[in-house]
Order: C-alpha cells, then sequence, then structure tokens
C-alpha cells in the first residue's frame, strides 16, 4: 500500500513541466528588448507647429527642445531657462553622441528665441538641428 502511493506520487512530480529554463529564457528576451529598444524623449509640452509642404521625418532626433507661445523653453519634460540649453543639451549629448537636436517651436512663439535656442544647441557642439514642422 504504502509502495503504491509512493509510486503515484512519485508520477505525477515527474509529469510536472520544469519552467525555470523557460523563464530564464524570457527574462533574457525581455532584457534584449528593454536594451535594443530607442526611446523618444519628448519635450514635455503640446505645442502648434507651423507648417511646411517640405516637411521631412527625422529618424535620429533624441534631443527635443520645445519652445511654447509664451517663450518657455522645455527640455525633457522640465521647464528651463534660456541658459540652461547648453549644459541639458551637453548632458543629453553624451548619452547619445549620434542623435540630433529638433527644436519643436510654437507657431506663436518668438523668432529671436528660437535662434538664441539654435544658438545655444549649436554652442554645445551639435550641429544637426532641425526645427519641428508639420505637414498641411
Amino acid at each position: 500500500m504504502r509502495l503504491r502511493k509512493r509510486r503515484e506520487r512519485m508520477e505525477l512530480e515527474s509529469a510536472q513541466i520544469d519552467m525555470t529554463s523557460m523563464m530564464d529564457v524570457v527574462f533574457i528576451m525581455l532584457i534584449f528588448f528593454i536594451v535594443t529598444t530607442s526611446f523618444v524623449k519628448e519635450a514635455g509640452i503640446e505645442i502648434n507647429r507651423p507648417a511646411a509642404s517640405t516637411a521631412q521625418r527625422q529618424e535620429l532626433a533624441n534631443i527635443m527642445i520645445a519652445v511654447s507661445d509664451a517663450g518657455a523653453i522645455w527640455i525633457d519634460g522640465r521647464q528651463v531657462d534660456i541658459r540652461a540649453v547648453r549644459a541639458n543639451v551637453e548632458r543629453l549629448r553624451a548619452e547619445n553622441p549620434e542623435g540630433s537636436v529638433v527644436i519643436q517651436a510654437d507657431e506663436a512663439s518668438r523668432t529671436g528665441i528660437l535662434i538664441q535656442v539654435m544658438d545655444q544647441v549649436r554652442q554645445a557642439g551639435v550641429q544637426n538641428v532641425a526645427v519641428a514642422a508639420s505637414r498641411p
């Protein structure tokens, strides 16, 4: 009797699937996808982009700077002063040296602030600067 119960218990234990190796594979795949995914960093505010019929998509834009209609400058979800744009761009550029900068200026923003932001970005060593526009 004891031998029969023991044999039945061993058969039940051996019928279970070992999930350890499958969980390891899933975990490694998850890490792979997290590392290889490029995240788009938004500037932090919604703006009304001006329309341009020749607008082109910028693929490697990883630094987004927004200029609101009131003249506020937003980088990486935070409002910054014009004097802090260069330091922020240098910091973000150190994280991804291959990327470029896209300035999202509201259509009602002042051109002078846009030029100051572009100047700060170029002083930070970035030559690939684009101004965002939407197609009409």
